[in-house]
């Protein structure tokens, strides 16, 4: 009698793997130890590579979103605030500054923050997921540095006006509602984007700037603006023009509905220049930004009564109509300047 054959042990090939040797143990199983790299192991990594990209994406989007929540109460550091908050002595009271501008303008550099942290993790965990993979990456970063290359010189002007749009932004150099000149375009703005910019001009024409383009800005709607108002007053008495005048522009600041706009009392400055019609005074008063235009009206049109009012207006268009009237009387035997006749 032959005895009876016992069942050959499955050999196992782990070349000093540890994870199989282990795996090998516990299930018996040689396939499925050697697999064990690219079955269980590979696969693995590729998880907690994701879930490390989610934890990384999930803390720098809570530090942006703390930011802005910071930013839009008001608790900010003086880099980050809008540049009206920034400038001293911009308005009687900086609080009343309107919140709503700064949380927009907060969400809207904190959605371009999220959009490029989102991008930059997952691009690292792409590169890490592929070089588990056993992929070469080398051609692939080589290919894409000139690929990069080829878009820069491409799209270098898309770029240009992207970053410009951000540092727009960053910097709070215009919102919309404000009163700006970009040059040829000088208007209201409408909307703000980080590529363009449209203005609305006092004609009605909306104007599309590229922000890459806008080389200079002069916002009228920021801090405080002056109003100077020159009026002539021919060949008066310039202390009894200089009175009424001050005395229309003391009922100015007095106006309960324009009283808050004003900053600082208007004030007389004098004599500005002298033409061949007579003296030109001056009178300016500092107001807010968006009370410059309702002042401005009103201080000219209460400083043309009180002149009208005071004769001053009337004296002007004699002296116009007769030149003769503005000089003083002759004595007797004297003649005009044509010698004697």
């Amino acid at each position: 009698m032959t005895p009876l054959a016992l069942p050959a042990t499955e050999s196992v090939s782990c070349q000093g793997s540890t994870s199989c040797e282990f795996l090998y143990r516990i299930t018996n199983s040689a396939w499925f130890a050697e697999g064990s790299y690219w079955i269980l192991l590979k696969p693995l990594r590729v998880l907690l590579i994701l879930a490390l990209a989610m934890v990384a994406r999930w803390a720098l989007h809570r530090t942006i979103n703390r930011l802005v929540r910071t930013t839009t109460d008001g608790a900010v550091p003086t880099m980050l605030r809008p540049l009206r908050e920034r400038v001293p002595s911009a308005a009687a009271n900086p609080a009343e500054f309107v919140p709503e501008r700064r949380r927009q303008r907060a969400e809207a550099i904190g959605s371009v923050l999220r959009s490029l942290t989102t991008a930059f993790v997952f691009g690292i965990a792409l590169l890490m997921i592929l070089r588990e993979f056993s992929f070469d990456l080398a051609p692939l970063l080589a290919s894409a540095g000139i690929a990069g290359v080829a878009l820069g010189f491409g799209a270098q002007s898309l770029v240009k006006d992207l970053i410009a749009g951000l540092f727009m932004l960053i910097e709070d150099q215009y919102g919309v509602g404000d009163n700006v000149d970009l040059g040829e375009a000088m208007g209201v703005v409408e909307s703000v984007g980080l590529r363009v910019t449209t203005v609305r001009d006092g004609r009605g024409v909306l104007w599309y700037i590229r922000n890459g383009e806008i080389i200079r800005v002069g916002n009228k709607s920021q801090g405080w603006a002056l109003v100077v108002v020159d009026l002539p007053i021919g060949f008066s008495s310039t202390e009894e023009a200089t009175a009424v005048l001050r005395t229309a522009a003391a009922s100015v600041a007095v106006d309960p509905k324009l009283s808050p706009e004003i900053v600082e009392a208007p004030e007389v400055l004098g004599v500005e220049q002298v033409t061949v019609d007579g003296a030109v005074l001056r009178t300016v008063v500092k107001t807010t930004a968006d009370g410059q235009f309702a002042v401005g009206r009103e201080l000219r049109r209460r400083l043309a009564e009180a002149l009208e009012n005071s004769g001053i207006t009337a004296q002007i268009a004699a002296a116009r109509i007769y030149p003769g009237l503005s000089a003083p009387p002759l004595g007797d035997g004297e003649t005009g300047q044509g010698g004697a006749t």
